[in-house]
């Protein structure tokens, strides 16, 4: 759900100032042909011109990263030019200067200075030259000459083959497909390219599969075989950074591939050497292919014009020939082929034909337009129906009063899978995103509000009008605002909020000291206290959240890895933007093994290329299945919809530590559809699973509402031969009756019941019997469900949780420990408790949670139980616990800056001393410096290594550093 322009073109040009004769070179428009600098200025001797992308520097003879060569005392002038909409600058550190910072498309800037040292030139802007864009320059004696040995074509039958195509024709090649019918080109600049774009080749021909003109066509070229002559070869090469857009060198009679390499998504020929030493006497071919039409599915993304591959002038050396702009294969960020378009705007019917689910399952399609258009969102309730919204007027909050927004219950009567009653419930709503049902109503997401609207459950109408329970939540990305409304076990109302949308939310009319400040993440509301609170920060833009059978949470996101297992008062790597808290230093990353694109190119280029992988970086929904209706192996794994994949991915969690390892399963099931969108999937009373499908050709946000057909959606229900269709209705349930639900193998009960009874309220019978559960039940999963359920019907009280804490299950000790800090306070009794516990508890899991813990108390009460996590060097390689403790940590600085950096010197985690001397630091008082001094002087006396960084860093933030 996320947009991205791919910018693969990238015209760079770098001009030299020494003459660069290059034998066998013709040099009709030779990219490397240069002239001084004083004939062009008449002030610089080197004028050297670079255009920059993330990629790197590039040269107008395609050199990426040229070296730049200059004679001791030479004026040089190096210029860029931004080739992307993005920030660059140059800088050589060693000679101490800087460009300015350019950032629009085609803008530039200039360094000028006098050659007396060679050094390195870079992009100063943090990441870019850890992105690759980092250069050389030398300083020279005498001439600057970069000659390279003749070459000499290959012959055959006492002739030289025509592997330069100088006689005008495919003499000596075989053409198959459309792309190679008219391949030879006689002009720079070329027909078939942009004509901005410099080819510089040799002589007069060279080949194109198409150019940016025709990039959709695809062939395949093959020359005739001849025999290897001579120890290297080396040829000239353009065109497409893509898998299928590539040269190869095949071993005759074998089709053995020796060589390849593709492009690197520009124009201009460069030359690709080849060891052939090992090869000596044999026979080889050369082939050409092109298999890449570049068409895009989408109609926001442009058709890749550099699916296509330029060729020319294949020849012999004796010796390795040495070119300025060599193309060396570590240089080519590749991007694997297009995946296949099976299908595209399908009617409802034939798209659910169309999916290839696993054996043993059906698709049915239960609903589609025009009984049901752009499901955004929606819910089952405790009598088995769905509640869904429909859209019509995302991605644009309408004025208010002209909202278009629907909700509708839904039912399938008889089980055969259609959803064959449809009831109005409300109207006229605006930019809902987000629903619940329960507790007496039903929750929405309506930025920039949380709405509730009372159910009269006799008449399934609205029981008076909408309450506004928040407000505040951003509009700034439509597609990411408040969204995944679920039920957590502990009673709250969870929601997931994406990066780019910047919400300040409180009870309406509330000042910002009593506002939220939220951005990315997973936040909560209580029903009945009315509280509201960022429950874990940071990720990017969430689309689904799950709990699994231990109640742990887990979301699924678009564009960075995928999946988190969310603890309370984490922060998680972002997309964009920085945490609120300045002193995070560092955030908790994904607990995937894996990522679901394909190639080095980052996410956004994965998509549309990655269906070996899962499909691409966009996902919504999330279902972790705790049901026994599918075959085991479902059970507890999480499923999520890959959008530019148009399928089902799977990912398995492994405990790990304190949390879990995320691994790739094979996907579920494709859609074999570019336009399928489910957006969201939830498992009824029977074991199947429901899912909306918003259908849209457009598989992207836009904030232009013409983007989007709102003429189409979709509804289907997956279901496994065990499945077996219940009518059911909960609310009649009895309390006792709702109890027992909780011990049901289909979690669908024990959370309709669990929340029923919140519903219902406090109940000593209810109460006696979950605490039965409690204690005598031997499975732990089922403990926390009674636990759970006490929880949110008050029979359970501090005393009592506190008794849990010694209980032999990690899941329960933990849980208790999370629910006693509910309130954010601790009685000095519990304090203690979680002070032993933290010293001598044998569980990561339980670690995590006190540490979790103390992220919401104040911070004068966590010394105790810091400091004996800190001590803890079972976990210094924890995916979650050393920083967890470090985000407990890092308020205490501010409270005692002494005790803070002795606790810290002592920690068996990492990273805890070097923050706190950051943190001591941003004090910025006389104090802090004082005691960042006793420290810097103490560790002198130590004298070990990782005390001289520690004295490295305390000396950097003395002197300003940052």
């Amino acid at each position: 759900m996320t947009s991205f322009r791919i910018i693969v073109a990238l015209l760079i040009t770098v001009a030299a100032t020494s003459k660069i004769p290059v034998a066998a070179q013709k040099s009709k428009a030779a990219a490397a042909k240069t002239t001084t600098a004083r004939q062009d200025t008449g002030k610089f001797d080197r004028d050297f011109a670079l255009e920059a992308t993330m990629l790197g520097f590039f040269g107008p003879d395609g050199a990426r990263n040229p070296t730049l060569k200059a004679k001791k005392g030479d004026k040089v002038r190096i210029k860029i030019t931004n080739g992307e909409l993005m920030t660059h600058d140059i800088a050589l550190e060693k000679l101490g200067i800087k460009s300015k910072v350019i950032l629009e498309k085609g803008s530039s800037t200039t360094i000028n200075f006098v050659a007396k040292d060679s050094d390195t030139y870079f992009c100063s802007v943090p990441g870019h030259r850890a992105a690759g864009m980092v250069g050389s320059f030398e300083v020279v004696e005498g001439e600057i000459n970069e000659q390279t040995v003749a070459g000499q074509l290959p012959m055959k039958d006492g002739q030289p083959l025509n592997l330069n195509f100088e006689s005008g024709s495919l003499k000596d090649w075989t053409a198959t497909g459309e792309a190679f019918a008219n391949p030879l080109i006689s002009a720079d600049p070329s027909p078939v390219h942009d004509k901005d774009l410099h080819i510089g080749f040799d002589g007069k021909y060279f080949l194109s599969s198409g150019g940016n003109t025709n990039a959709k066509l695809t062939g395949t070229l093959i020359s005739a075989p001849f025999k290897i002559t001579q120890p290297f070869a080396a040829f000239k090469v353009s065109g497409g950074a893509l898998q299928d857009t590539r040269v190869e060198l095949v071993l005759a009679g074998t089709d053995s591939i020796i060589y390849h390499i593709t492009g690197q998504g520009r124009a201009t020929l460069q030359p690709a050497v080849v060891d052939l030493q090992k090869y000596l006497g044999q026979e080889i071919f050369i082939r050409v292919i092109d298999n890449e039409t570049g068409i895009s599915q989408i109609p926001y993304i442009p058709n890749d014009k550099w699916a296509h591959i330029n060729f020319d002038e294949f020849l012999f050396y004796p010796s390795r020939p040495a070119f300025a702009n060599e193309l060396k294969a570590a240089d080519i960020i590749i991007l694997p082929p297009l995946d296949p378009v099976l299908n595209a705007g399908l009617s409802g019917e034939k798209a659910a034909a169309a999916m290839t689910p696993p054996k043993g399952f059906k698709v049915t399609l239960a609903a589609s337009e025009p009984e049901i258009v752009k499901p955004i969102a929606f819910t089952i309730d405790a009598k088995g129906r769905l509640w869904v919204v429909e859209s019509q007027t995302y991605p644009v909050r309408a004025p208010e009063g002209q909202g278009r927004d629907k909700i509708f219950i839904m039912e399938d009567t008889d089980g055969d899978g259609k959803l064959d009653s449809k009831k109005l419930f409300a109207d006229k709503l605006n930019l809902i995103s987000g629903i619940e049902v329960g507790m007496g109503g039903v929750w929405l997401g309506s930025a920039p509000y949380l709405i509730l609207i009372p159910i009269d459950p006799k008449t399934d109408k609205p029981a008076g009008p909408a309450q506004t329970l928040l407000d505040g939540w951003g509009l700034e990305d439509t597609h990411e605002v408040l969204n995944s409304l679920r039920w957590g076990p502990d009673g709250w109302l969870y929601g997931t909020h994406g990066v780019f949308t910047h919400s300040n939310v409180g009870k309406p009319g509330a000042p910002d000291s009593e506002r939220t400040k939220l951005n990315a993440g997973v936040w909560r509301f209580h029903p009945t206290t009315q509280k509201f609170e960022v429950f874990a920060e940071g990720s990017s833009n969430p689309w689904g959240i799950d709990f699994n059978d231990y109640g742990h949470p887990f979301i699924t996101v678009c564009v960075i890895p995928h999946m988190y297992h969310v603890i309370q008062g984490a922060r998680y790597q972002r997309q964009a933007g920085k945490h609120f808290n300045p002193y995070t230093y560092d955030d908790i990353k994904t607990i995937g093994d894996h990522v679901h694109w394909l190639g080095e190119r980052g996410p956004h280029a994965g998509n549309f290329r990655s269906a070996a992988a899962g499909g691409g970086h966009a996902h919504a929904g999330a279902m972790i299945y705790l049901t026994d209706s599918w075959p085991k192996e479902y059970r507890n794994e999480i499923f999520m919809n890959n959008i530019n994949g148009a399928r089902m991915n799977i990912d398995r969690f492994e405990k790990k530590g304190s949390g879990y390892v995320a691994q790739h399963r094979p996907d579920f099931m494709a859609m074999n559809d570019s336009w399928s969108q489910w957006l969201n999937f939830k498992y009824d009373a029977s074991g199947s699973v429901w899912a909306i499908d918003w259908y849209d050709k457009n598989q992207c946000h836009s904030p232009n509402p013409d983007v989007h057909d709102k003429t189409m959606g979709r509804i289907f229900k997956i279901s496994h031969e065990n499945d077996k269709w219940v009518k059911v209705d909960l609310t009649k349930a009895s309390d006792l009756e709702l109890v027992n639900y909780q011990l049901n193998t289909n979690e669908w009960y024990v959370r309709q019941a669990r929340t029923i009874l919140q519903e219902r309220g406090p109940n000593k019978k209810v109460h006696k019997a979950l605490k039965e559960i409690l204690a005598k039940n031997p499975d732990a999963t089922r403990k926390l469900r009674a636990l759970w359920t006490l929880h949110v019907t008050k029979g359970i009280d501090d005393k009592e949780l506190t008794e849990l804490l010694t209980n032999e299950s990690e899941y329960v000790r933990s849980w208790a420990i999370q629910l006693l800090t509910e309130d954010k306070s601790l009685s000095p009794e519990t304090l203690k408790k979680f002070a032993e516990m933290a010293q001598n508890d044998s569980s990561a899991l339980v670690r995590l949670y006190l540490a979790s813990a103390m992220t919401r108390v104040e911070p004068a009460q966590r010394w105790e139980v810091v400091e004996a996590l800190m001590q803890k060097s079972e976990d210094k390689d924890d995916h979650n616990m050393p920083l967890m403790v470090w985000y407990a940590a890092e308020p205490l600085a501010a409270v005692d800056m002494k005790r803070a950096l002795q606790m810290a010197e002592k920690s068996k985690l990492p990273k805890i001393l070097p923050y706190t001397i950051q943190r001591v630091a941003a004090i910025g008082t006389e104090d802090s410096k004082k005691v960042l001094k006793e420290l810097n002087e103490k560790l002198g006396h130590a004298g070990s290594h990782e005390n001289h960084e520690s004295q490295m860093l305390i000396g950097k933030m003395l002197s300003g550093g940052k």
